[in-house]
C-alpha cells in the first residue's frame, strides 16, 4: 500500500505554516506521481476544500511547475518542475561517487559508459566517462536520446504500464533513425516485454549506425527506479554477445550507485 503523503490531521490540510510551505507541500504529492491527475483526485486523496486547491493549482500552474494535459482538466508536472528536477541530478553533491563509480566502470571494460535518467518522453544522460580508445561516440552530460530506441530508454519503458507508455508515446510516431529501429507499437511492446523478463536491454544500432549499448537499472529498495547505467561501443569492437559478457560487471556498477543513491536519500 502506498504511503499516504504528509498531512496534518487536525486540520485536514497539507503541511506547512505559510502560503508558500503548503504549496511546496503539494510540489511534493504532485512530484511522486507517475500519472496525471485531476482536480478531483487531489481533493479526495489529500481531504483539502476544493477551492483551495483550484487556487493552489492555478499558482503552480502559472509559475510553470504543472501543465495541464489531456482534455485540459488533467495536469502533470511542467517543465520547469522537471528542469529543476535534472538540475539537481546533474549537479547534486552525489556527483563525484557516481562518477568515481563510472570511471571504475570503464576501466574495467574498456568502452564508455553513461548514467542516465528519465526525462518526459526523453532519456537524459547524467554523467558519463569516455574510453581512452581513439574511435568511439561522443554524447555529453546533458545530452539527450529518444526511449523507444534507446537500451536505457527500453528499461524505463519496461518498468510503465501499457497504458503509461502508450500515453506517453502518443505524441507522434516512433521515429526512425536507422534500418534498425522499432517504428511499430508492437515491434516495441515485444521488445518492452523481453526487457522485463530479462533485465537488461540493448540497443543494437537502433539510433545510431555502428553503436551498440547495453544497460541494467540502478535497483531501488521499491518502487521504479529513474536511473539506468549502459556500456557504449562501436560495432567493431563490441559485439550483442560480448556485451552480455560485460553484464556482471554492469549489475555491479548499478548496485553501487544503489547505495550511493540510499546513502544520500535515507528513508526515501
Amino acid at each position: 500500500m502506498a504511503a499516504r503523503p504528509h498531512i496534518l490531521d487536525d486540520e485536514s490540510k497539507i503541511d506547512g505554516n505559510t502560503p508558500t510551505m503548503r504549496l511546496f507541500s503539494l510540489l511534493e504529492v504532485i512530484a511522486r506521481k507517475n500519472q496525471y491527475f485531476t482536480l478531483q483526485s487531489l481533493v479526495e486523496e489529500l481531504g483539502l476544500p476544493k477551492p483551495t486547491l483550484h487556487r493552489m493549482l492555478q499558482q503552480l500552474e502559472g509559475a510553470a511547475m504543472i501543465q495541464r494535459d489531456g482534455d485540459g482538466r488533467q495536469y502533470s508536472a511542467g517543465l520547469r518542475l522537471r528542469r529543476m528536477a535534472e538540475s539537481l541530478l546533474l549537479n547534486n553533491t552525489v556527483h563525484g561517487a557516481r562518477h568515481a563509480v563510472l570511471r571504475q566502470l570503464v576501466e574495467e571494460v574498456g568502452e564508455s559508459c553513461n548514467i542516465t535518467t528519465c526525462s518526459g518522453d526523453e532519456v537524459l544522460y547524467l554523467d558519463r566517462v569516455e574510453t581512452a580508445a581513439p574511435l568511439r561516440f561522443y554524447l555529453h552530460p546533458g545530452s539527450r536520446v529518444p526511449l523507444h530506441c534507446s537500451a536505457s530508454g527500453k528499461l524505463f519503458l519496461a518498468q510503465m504500464t501499457p497504458s503509461q507508455r502508450r500515453r506517453l508515446l502518443a505524441h507522434g510516431a516512433l521515429q526512425k533513425y536507422t534500418e534498425k529501429t522499432l517504428t511499430q507499437p508492437a515491434q516495441l511492446d515485444a521488445e518492452i516485454e523481453r526487457v522485463r523478463r530479462d533485465g537488461y536491454a540493448m540497443d543494437d544500432e537502433e539510433f545510431l549506425p555502428g553503436l551498440l549499448c547495453v544497460a541494467v537499472l540502478v535497483p531501488v529498495a521499491e518502487g521504479v527506479s529513474n536511473m539506468a547505467v549502459a556500456i557504449q561501443a562501436p560495432i567493431m569492437r563490441m559485439t550483442v554477445d560480448k556485451s552480455l559478457l560485460c553484464l556482471p560487471a554492469l549489475q555491479r556498477a548499478a548496485t553501487a550507485l544503489a547505495h550511493i543513491e540510499a546513502e544520500n536519500h535515507p528513508g526515501s
